[in-house]
């Protein structure tokens, strides 16, 4: 196991939560969808509604098996200059551990559409601003004015639909909803400014990445990385495909009903479980924090008297909460519960998300 400075991951995590952070997530999956069915196609392969999706908005969602299970998340974006219009591009951004399944099932089922696939993982960079202040960050390195108002092609009202997020931007220009976006400029360098639900994501041409980094930096961020960045995320109860989720996942066990998950849309692939499970019953599972008494390797099995409720997904050390974790637990180790972790006495106090 990797050594950690914990002492650099205390100051990172302090910029991430009190200031902003600069976290580089280059590495996540990339594509991209044009041509005139492209919504169309993906709409019938995602779990969120994408139908009269305009540029400037964005969706999460799922993919799924024909039986409901999880083959990885997705954030889709629509890239146009008209917010009005049809948007010419579909940004797909995604875990690097599930791009291949999305690439396969886009390769797969797209036949007969007028789709067109494009990889974008090397091409284009991301860039995470984490914290209270990413906002003021971005608003000074991209040079919004906000005098001017909106960006021109990005003011639209939000949607009051359950899963739905569009711009309805701020007084600055920023996206306030999550998966917004707005297209921003570094220099000659277009940038899809995103917004998340700890701050705002740059996505760019990797080119041009030193020089964003560089912009960044001297419009207040501090250089953050993936250890101080994962506590935050843990702290604030999302769960991450590859590490809390996989293959053996049904969305609604993972909490992402509301934020991933449409009831009015038409078919799409695995509707029939997902649906079953959400009207008529119950998931045999949910996704848990885990107050831990003792920092615990990621894997480790939960028992709750002689039986076998779980595993440890992520697990992290915060500055604030001590030791803590994610899990999908069965549902009779409820909140409140004691549960043991692994084999060597340590415990864990079974709590509802977020910590923070």
């Amino acid at each position: 196991m990797a050594v950690t400075d914990t002492s650099t991951v205390a100051a990172e995590y302090a910029a991430l939560t009190g200031h902003c952070g600069l976290v580089d997530r280059s590495e996540r999956g990339k594509l991209a969808l044009t041509g005139l069915g492209a919504i169309e196609f993906l709409n019938g392969q995602v779990t969120n509604e994408l139908a009269g999706l305009k540029p400037g908005e964005g969706r999460y969602a799922a993919f799924l098996t024909h039986k409901g299970k999880m083959l990885g998340d997705v954030r889709i974006l629509a890239v146009g200059e008209d917010p009005d219009a049809e948007p010419h591009e579909l940004l797909l951004d995604t875990e690097r551990v599930a791009l291949q399944a999305l690439f396969d099932m886009i390769r797969r089922f797209s036949v007969g559409y007028d789709v067109e696939l494009h990889k974008r993982t090397l091409e284009r960079s991301l860039l995470s601003l984490i914290g209270p202040r990413a906002g003021e960050v971005a608003t000074k390195a991209f040079a919004l004015d906000s005098a001017s108002g909106p960006a021109a092609g990005t003011a639209r009202p939000s949607a009051s639909e359950p899963g739905w997020s569009g711009p309805g931007n701020g007084p600055t220009g920023l996206p306030v909803h999550e998966h917004a976006h707005l297209l921003v400029s570094l220099g000659e360098t277009p940038v899809h400014l995103i917004r998340t639900d700890v701050g705002f994501d740059a996505l760019l041409d990797s080119s041009a990445i030193d020089s964003a980094r560089r912009a960044l930096f001297e419009a207040g961020a501090t250089e953050a990385g993936e250890a101080a960045a994962e506590i935050v995320r843990v702290e604030h109860g999302r769960a991450r495909y590859g590490i809390d989720l996989d293959e053996s996942t049904i969305p609604q066990e993972a909490g992402l009903n509301e934020r991933a998950v449409s009831f009015t849309k038409g078919c799409y692939v695995g509707q029939e479980t997902v649906a079953r499970l959400h009207y008529r019953g119950k998931p045999n599972r949910h996704l848990r924090g885990l107050r831990l008494s003792e920092p615990v390797e990621p894997g480790a099995e939960l028992h709750l008297g002689e039986r076998t409720v779980g595993r440890l997904g992520s697990s992290v050390l915060s500055p604030s909460f001590g030791p803590v974790g994610l899990a999908l637990v069965r549902r009779e180790a409820e909140p409140g519960d004691t549960v043991a972790v692994g084999e060597h006495g340590a415990s864990a106090l079974v709590s509802v998300l977020p910590f923070a």
